[in-house]
């Protein structure tokens, strides 16, 4: 204190204070309290993530399908929060912290399920296995072994190629004796299939060699299973026109159709649907089934998976459990299914 602060002091006067001195600051060198009227631009983003995340729906799709585009990603969202935290503790906002609490629980609430443990015991009648082997798969002969030796009844799996197509044949054979291919598209079964047919989901201004859907009765111990196989268009994300979904969407429409027109009521429906379950363009197939979800199953892309694009679901038949399998020649991971019939 200098001699000046002394004498004021002495006279019982305040000592003036030179340097900053805002309501709500603590009266401590170099340390500020919270404040509930600091960081309200925070706390008005944390207010909007929030709503984002609890209804992505209010997101249109008639500029660039945003919409799609934050469905896809949705658990992703999450990632604001921490960011927003440290930038709330280093302006000490009580504001923000509080509305960041509050979107960290509704996260939590909406996604918390998916980080608990999977049990993976529960009885079942079929395991299902779903991949997209990749056309550019560089090795085949490691990916057939690997899906022979993952213990399904029913192997579905996409983009498959010409020269690829008897390396799967060979390797499938002997614990899979059933299979039938249409197109890019093939199901390998433990048991026999009858009425196998293409199903038409080609969009209406793809020309060319272009077959990528297929039905099959699979006779079950348990009884007659229709099971679907699917592999909708790419999506793309690109300038002018934002996340090109028309093709998928397109694709998703005609094969929701499909499943609608079914005349056996238990459905497996194995596909590559280039969307995650959140995605509003799949709706026309997921409004009609149930879905295998349990955890994230994030299995695209293989080296840093941020989205799982490939599924299981079901109609008369419930999904017990699902999970991905370690990453083969593909850029995707394979995704099982344990079901109940």
């Amino acid at each position: 204190m200098s001699i000046e602060d002394r004498k004021v002091r002495a006279a019982g006067k305040r000592p003036r204070r030179i340097g900053r001195w805002r309501r709500g600051e603590a009266d401590v060198p170099g340390r500020t309290s919270w404040s509930w009227t600091r960081g309200r631009v925070l706390a008005a983003v944390a207010v909007l993530v929030a709503l984002l995340l609890a209804f992505p729906g209010v997101v249109p799709n008639t500029v660039g399908n945003l919409g799609s585009l934050l469905e896809t990603f949705l658990p992703w969202g999450g990632l604001a929060v921490p960011v927003l935290m440290i930038l709330a503790l280093l302006r000490r906002s009580a504001t923000a912290m509080v509305s960041l609490v509050l979107s960290a629980a509704l996260w939590a609430a909406l996604f918390g399920e998916r980080l608990l443990p999977a049990d993976r015991g529960t009885a079942h009648d079929l395991t299902v296995l779903q991949h997209n082997v990749n056309d550019e798969n560089p090795d085949p002969e490691g990916t057939a072994r690997a899906l022979a030796q993952a213990g399904a009844d029913l192997i579905a799996l996409e983009e498959l190629t010409p020269d690829a197509l008897p390396v799967y044949e060979a390797a499938l054979a002997p614990g899979h004796p059933h299979h039938t291919v249409v197109g890019t598209v093939g199901l390998w079964s433990r048991y026999p299939l009858a009425d196998s047919r293409p199903v038409d989901i080609r969009p209406v201004e793809v020309t060319g060699d272009w077959s990528r859907g297929l039905r099959s009765t699979v006779r079950t111990p348990s009884g007659d299973v229709a099971v679907y196989v699917a592999h909708l268009p790419s999506v793309r994300i690109r300038l002018p026109d934002g996340f090109g979904t028309g093709w998928r969407d397109e694709s998703a429409a005609a094969l929701g159709a499909a499943i609608a027109a079914e005349e056996l009521d238990r459905i497996v429906l194995l596909g590559d649907f280039n969307s995650t379950l959140d995605d509003r363009g799949l709706a026309p197939v997921t409004s009609r089934m149930t879905p295998a979800e349990e955890g994230f199953g994030f299995n695209w892309p293989a080296a840093f998976p941020i989205a799982r694009i490939d599924h299981v679901m079901t109609r008369a038949a419930t999904p017990v459990t699902t999970w991905t399998l370690p990453a083969t020649g593909s850029d995707h991971l394979a995704v099982a299914a344990r079901i109940k019939l």
